[in-house]
Protein backbone atom coordinates (compact mmCIF):
# COMPACT_ATOMS: atom_id res chain seq x y z
CA UNK A 1 0.00 0.00 0.00
CA UNK A 2 1.32 3.43 -0.99
CA UNK A 3 1.73 5.79 1.96
CA UNK A 4 0.33 9.31 2.12
CA UNK A 5 2.74 12.20 1.58
CA UNK A 6 3.67 13.94 4.85
CA UNK A 7 5.78 17.03 5.64
CA UNK A 8 8.92 16.60 7.70
CA UNK A 9 9.74 13.24 6.10
CA UNK A 10 13.06 12.27 4.48
CA UNK A 11 12.19 10.73 1.09
CA UNK A 12 14.86 8.77 -0.79
CA UNK A 13 15.09 7.05 -4.19
CA UNK A 14 12.27 4.56 -4.72
CA UNK A 15 9.71 6.48 -2.65
CA UNK A 16 6.14 6.52 -4.00
CA UNK A 17 3.43 8.53 -2.24
CA UNK A 18 -0.19 9.57 -2.62
CA UNK A 19 -1.35 13.17 -2.34
CA UNK A 20 -4.85 14.47 -3.06
CA UNK A 21 -5.81 11.17 -4.77
CA UNK A 22 -2.80 11.25 -7.14
CA UNK A 23 0.35 9.12 -7.00
CA UNK A 24 3.87 10.56 -7.20
CA UNK A 25 7.34 9.03 -7.49
CA UNK A 26 10.51 10.61 -6.15
CA UNK A 27 12.84 12.40 -8.57
CA UNK A 28 15.24 14.00 -6.12
CA UNK A 29 15.75 12.83 -2.49
CA UNK A 30 14.83 15.54 0.03
CA UNK A 31 13.18 16.24 3.37
CA UNK A 32 9.60 17.34 2.76
CA UNK A 33 8.10 20.50 4.16
CA UNK A 34 4.56 21.87 4.25
CA UNK A 35 4.91 24.21 1.26
CA UNK A 36 6.75 21.65 -0.93
CA UNK A 37 3.77 19.44 -1.77
CA UNK A 38 4.17 17.08 -4.78
CA UNK A 39 1.92 19.07 -7.18
CA UNK A 40 3.96 22.27 -6.78
CA UNK A 41 7.42 20.66 -6.82
CA UNK A 42 7.88 18.93 -10.19
CA UNK A 43 11.64 19.07 -9.63
CA UNK A 44 11.18 16.71 -6.67
CA UNK A 45 8.18 14.51 -7.57
CA UNK A 46 7.01 12.97 -10.85
CA UNK A 47 3.28 12.38 -11.16
CA UNK A 48 2.26 8.85 -12.14
CA UNK A 49 -0.89 7.40 -13.66
CA UNK A 50 -2.24 3.99 -14.52
CA UNK A 51 -1.75 2.65 -18.05
CA UNK A 52 -4.66 1.33 -20.08
CA UNK A 53 -5.46 -2.29 -19.32
CA UNK A 54 -2.82 -2.50 -16.60
CA UNK A 55 -2.52 -1.76 -12.90
CA UNK A 56 1.13 -0.85 -13.28
CA UNK A 57 1.89 2.77 -12.54
CA UNK A 58 4.11 4.65 -14.94
CA UNK A 59 5.63 8.12 -14.87
CA UNK A 60 3.61 10.83 -16.55
CA UNK A 61 6.69 12.63 -17.88
CA UNK A 62 8.70 9.57 -18.92
CA UNK A 63 11.66 10.63 -21.08
CA UNK A 64 12.70 7.73 -23.30
CA UNK A 65 16.21 8.86 -24.21
CA UNK A 66 18.71 6.32 -25.50
CA UNK A 67 21.15 7.26 -22.78
CA UNK A 68 19.09 6.39 -19.71
CA UNK A 69 18.24 2.77 -20.21
CA UNK A 70 18.53 1.46 -16.62
CA UNK A 71 16.21 3.83 -14.81
CA UNK A 72 16.10 1.92 -11.54
CA UNK A 73 19.85 2.11 -10.99
CA UNK A 74 21.64 4.87 -9.16
CA UNK A 75 25.34 5.60 -8.89
CA UNK A 76 27.25 7.39 -6.14
CA UNK A 77 28.41 10.86 -7.18
CA UNK A 78 31.00 12.45 -4.85
CA UNK A 79 30.63 16.13 -3.93
CA UNK A 80 33.89 17.03 -5.70
CA UNK A 81 32.69 15.44 -8.92
CA UNK A 82 29.46 17.42 -8.88
CA UNK A 83 31.55 20.60 -9.14
CA UNK A 84 32.91 19.54 -12.54
CA UNK A 85 31.46 20.25 -15.95
CA UNK A 86 30.30 17.24 -17.99
CA UNK A 87 33.04 17.84 -20.54
CA UNK A 88 35.71 17.67 -17.81
CA UNK A 89 34.83 14.06 -16.97
CA UNK A 90 36.75 11.29 -18.71
CA UNK A 91 34.95 9.02 -21.19
CA UNK A 92 34.92 6.01 -18.85
CA UNK A 93 33.27 8.00 -16.07
CA UNK A 94 30.68 9.42 -18.47
CA UNK A 95 29.78 5.90 -19.55
CA UNK A 96 29.43 4.78 -15.92
CA UNK A 97 27.11 7.69 -15.19
CA UNK A 98 24.97 7.04 -18.26
CA UNK A 99 24.55 3.30 -17.70
CA UNK A 100 24.33 3.49 -13.91
CA UNK A 101 21.59 6.10 -13.79
CA UNK A 102 23.82 9.00 -12.83
CA UNK A 103 22.07 11.28 -15.32
CA UNK A 104 18.56 10.14 -14.47
CA UNK A 105 17.46 13.02 -12.26
CA UNK A 106 18.59 15.73 -14.68
CA UNK A 107 17.10 13.93 -17.67
CA UNK A 108 13.72 13.59 -15.96
CA UNK A 109 13.73 17.28 -15.04
CA UNK A 110 14.53 18.28 -18.62
CA UNK A 111 11.94 15.86 -19.97
CA UNK A 112 9.40 17.44 -17.66
CA UNK A 113 10.00 20.82 -19.25
CA UNK A 114 12.55 22.35 -16.86
CA UNK A 115 14.31 25.42 -18.20
CA UNK A 116 17.04 24.70 -20.75
CA UNK A 117 17.63 27.13 -23.58
CA UNK A 118 16.68 25.47 -26.91
CA UNK A 119 17.45 22.07 -25.40
CA UNK A 120 15.59 20.22 -28.17
CA UNK A 121 17.95 21.64 -30.82
CA UNK A 122 21.15 20.50 -29.12
CA UNK A 123 23.42 17.58 -29.94
CA UNK A 124 23.08 14.51 -27.70
CA UNK A 125 26.34 15.20 -25.82
CA UNK A 126 25.20 18.76 -25.09
CA UNK A 127 21.89 17.41 -23.77
CA UNK A 128 23.82 15.18 -21.39
CA UNK A 129 25.82 18.22 -20.25
CA UNK A 130 22.52 20.05 -19.58
CA UNK A 131 21.19 17.12 -17.55
CA UNK A 132 24.42 16.84 -15.55
CA UNK A 133 24.56 20.57 -14.75
CA UNK A 134 20.87 20.80 -13.87
CA UNK A 135 20.79 17.86 -11.48
CA UNK A 136 23.96 19.04 -9.73
CA UNK A 137 22.44 22.48 -9.20
CA UNK A 138 19.21 20.96 -7.85
CA UNK A 139 21.22 18.63 -5.57
CA UNK A 140 23.26 21.53 -4.16
CA UNK A 141 20.19 23.76 -3.85
CA UNK A 142 18.28 21.13 -1.90
CA UNK A 143 21.23 20.62 0.44
CA UNK A 144 21.45 24.36 1.13
CA UNK A 145 17.70 24.56 1.67
CA UNK A 146 17.70 21.63 4.11
CA UNK A 147 20.48 23.26 6.12
CA UNK A 148 18.53 26.52 6.21
CA UNK A 149 15.27 24.91 7.34
CA UNK A 150 17.15 22.82 9.91
CA UNK A 151 19.37 25.53 11.41
CA UNK A 152 17.67 28.81 10.45
CA UNK A 153 19.17 31.95 8.94
CA UNK A 154 22.99 32.07 8.76
CA UNK A 155 25.19 34.77 10.22
CA UNK A 156 25.73 36.21 6.75
CA UNK A 157 23.75 35.01 3.68
CA UNK A 158 22.90 31.80 1.86
CA UNK A 159 20.79 30.64 -1.07
CA UNK A 160 17.52 28.80 -0.38
CA UNK A 161 15.59 26.75 -2.93
CA UNK A 162 11.95 27.73 -3.29
CA UNK A 163 9.04 27.31 -5.68
CA UNK A 164 6.42 29.61 -7.12
CA UNK A 165 5.57 32.63 -5.02
CA UNK A 166 6.88 31.24 -1.73
CA UNK A 167 9.26 33.90 -0.38
CA UNK A 168 11.25 32.48 2.58
CA UNK A 169 11.53 34.40 5.83
CA UNK A 170 14.69 36.50 5.95
CA UNK A 171 14.95 37.06 2.19
CA UNK A 172 17.33 39.93 1.36
CA UNK A 173 15.59 42.86 -0.32
CA UNK A 174 17.00 43.69 -3.74
CA UNK A 175 14.79 46.56 -4.84
CA UNK A 176 11.21 47.57 -5.49
CA UNK A 177 8.87 47.91 -8.44
CA UNK A 178 5.55 49.80 -8.39
CA UNK A 179 5.40 49.47 -4.61
CA UNK A 180 6.25 45.75 -4.57
CA UNK A 181 9.40 44.51 -2.83
CA UNK A 182 11.85 42.65 -5.09
CA UNK A 183 14.16 39.95 -3.76
CA UNK A 184 17.41 38.53 -5.18
CA UNK A 185 16.95 35.29 -7.09
CA UNK A 186 19.04 32.91 -9.17
CA UNK A 187 18.25 29.82 -11.21
CA UNK A 188 19.67 27.26 -13.60
CA UNK A 189 19.55 28.21 -17.28
CA UNK A 190 21.49 26.63 -20.13
CA UNK A 191 24.33 25.31 -17.98
CA UNK A 192 24.74 28.48 -15.92
CA UNK A 193 23.34 29.79 -12.63
CA UNK A 194 21.93 33.17 -13.58
CA UNK A 195 20.72 36.09 -11.49
CA UNK A 196 17.39 37.85 -11.42
CA UNK A 197 14.61 38.93 -9.11
CA UNK A 198 11.69 37.36 -7.25
CA UNK A 199 8.37 38.69 -5.98
CA UNK A 200 5.01 37.29 -4.98
CA UNK A 201 3.40 39.45 -7.67
CA UNK A 202 5.34 37.92 -10.58
CA UNK A 203 3.50 35.42 -12.76
CA UNK A 204 5.64 32.42 -11.76
CA UNK A 205 7.59 33.83 -8.82
CA UNK A 206 10.93 34.81 -10.38
CA UNK A 207 12.52 36.17 -13.54
CA UNK A 208 16.12 36.05 -14.77
CA UNK A 209 17.84 37.71 -17.68
CA UNK A 210 19.43 35.60 -20.44
CA UNK A 211 20.26 36.16 -24.10
CA UNK A 212 18.67 39.63 -23.89
CA UNK A 213 15.39 38.10 -22.73
CA UNK A 214 13.47 38.08 -19.47
CA UNK A 215 12.70 34.46 -18.54
CA UNK A 216 10.04 33.58 -15.98
CA UNK A 217 10.69 30.63 -13.67
CA UNK A 218 8.92 28.87 -10.80
CA UNK A 219 11.91 26.89 -9.46
CA UNK A 220 14.71 29.08 -8.16
CA UNK A 221 16.93 30.01 -5.23
CA UNK A 222 16.48 33.18 -3.22
CA UNK A 223 19.12 34.97 -1.13
CA UNK A 224 18.35 34.96 2.60
CA UNK A 225 20.28 35.89 5.71
CA UNK A 226 21.29 38.78 7.91
CA UNK A 227 20.72 42.10 6.14
CA UNK A 228 23.23 43.76 8.49
CA UNK A 229 25.97 41.44 7.20
CA UNK A 230 25.85 42.95 3.69
CA UNK A 231 25.94 46.41 2.14
CA UNK A 232 25.46 48.00 -1.28
CA UNK A 233 28.55 49.63 -2.80
CA UNK A 234 28.26 52.33 -5.49
CA UNK A 235 29.97 51.62 -8.83
CA UNK A 236 30.06 53.57 -12.08
CA UNK A 237 31.14 52.18 -15.44
CA UNK A 238 33.38 49.10 -15.85
CA UNK A 239 33.37 46.65 -12.94
CA UNK A 240 36.70 45.73 -11.36
CA UNK A 241 37.14 43.60 -8.27
CA UNK A 242 40.45 45.32 -7.50
CA UNK A 243 38.91 48.78 -7.26
CA UNK A 244 35.71 47.78 -5.46
CA UNK A 245 37.15 48.18 -1.96
CA UNK A 246 34.97 45.39 -0.54
CA UNK A 247 34.26 41.69 -1.01
CA UNK A 248 31.24 41.11 -3.27
CA UNK A 249 28.70 38.35 -2.64
CA UNK A 250 29.01 35.72 -5.36
CA UNK A 251 25.72 35.29 -7.15
CA UNK A 252 26.24 32.60 -9.78
CA UNK A 253 28.07 31.95 -13.03
CA UNK A 254 27.61 31.99 -16.78
CA UNK A 255 27.78 28.65 -18.59
CA UNK A 256 31.36 29.49 -19.58
CA UNK A 257 32.36 29.72 -15.90
CA UNK A 258 32.36 33.53 -15.62
CA UNK A 259 31.51 34.52 -12.04
CA UNK A 260 28.44 36.70 -11.62
CA UNK A 261 27.93 39.13 -8.76
CA UNK A 262 24.72 40.75 -7.50
CA UNK A 263 23.93 44.23 -8.74
CA UNK A 264 21.13 46.70 -8.14
CA UNK A 265 20.19 49.61 -10.38
CA UNK A 266 17.44 52.21 -10.82
CA UNK A 267 15.38 51.89 -13.99
CA UNK A 268 12.01 53.01 -15.30
CA UNK A 269 9.81 56.08 -15.50
CA UNK A 270 8.24 56.04 -12.04
CA UNK A 271 8.68 58.82 -9.48
CA UNK A 272 10.56 57.90 -7.38
CA UNK A 273 12.30 55.64 -9.88
CA UNK A 274 12.08 51.88 -9.24
CA UNK A 275 15.16 49.81 -8.35
CA UNK A 276 15.82 46.32 -9.73
CA UNK A 277 18.34 43.59 -8.85
CA UNK A 278 20.47 42.13 -11.61
CA UNK A 279 23.98 40.94 -12.46
CA UNK A 280 27.51 42.22 -13.01
CA UNK A 281 30.77 40.50 -13.92
CA UNK A 282 34.43 41.46 -14.06
CA UNK A 283 35.11 43.62 -17.12
CA UNK A 284 31.50 44.54 -17.93
CA UNK A 285 30.93 48.27 -18.32
CA UNK A 286 27.50 48.19 -16.72
CA UNK A 287 25.04 46.07 -14.74
CA UNK A 288 22.32 44.10 -16.51
CA UNK A 289 18.82 43.85 -15.06
CA UNK A 290 15.82 41.89 -16.35
CA UNK A 291 13.08 44.39 -17.17
CA UNK A 292 10.00 44.56 -19.41
CA UNK A 293 10.74 41.34 -21.31
CA UNK A 294 14.41 42.03 -21.99
CA UNK A 295 17.72 42.94 -20.27
CA UNK A 296 18.70 46.55 -19.66
CA UNK A 297 22.27 47.80 -19.18
CA UNK A 298 22.77 50.48 -16.51
CA UNK A 299 26.14 52.22 -16.14
CA UNK A 300 25.56 53.52 -12.60
CA UNK A 301 24.72 50.70 -10.20
CA UNK A 302 25.40 49.14 -6.81
CA UNK A 303 27.05 45.81 -5.97
CA UNK A 304 26.10 43.69 -2.95
CA UNK A 305 29.14 43.16 -0.71
CA UNK A 306 29.86 41.75 2.71
CA UNK A 307 29.77 44.47 5.37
Amino acid sequence: MVSQWEPGTLYDYGAVVEYEHNTYKIIQPHRSQSDWTPPVTPALWGRMHRGHGSDRLREENDTSKQWHEHKTQQIEIPHEERQKKWYDLDDQRKKELEIGGGLLAGAVLLGGGFAAWQHHKKAEEDKKADAWALQNWIHGAQTRAEEFHKHGSPEAVTWVLTYGKNIPSGAIEGGYDQGHTLYIARAFQDGGILLGKASDWFQKGAVIGYQKKEIQLDTYEILVGNSNAVKWVDVRGPFSLGSLGATPVKGGEENDGTTLYIAQAPYGNSDPIDVHPGKIAEGLDGAFIPYDGTEKKVEEYLVLCYA
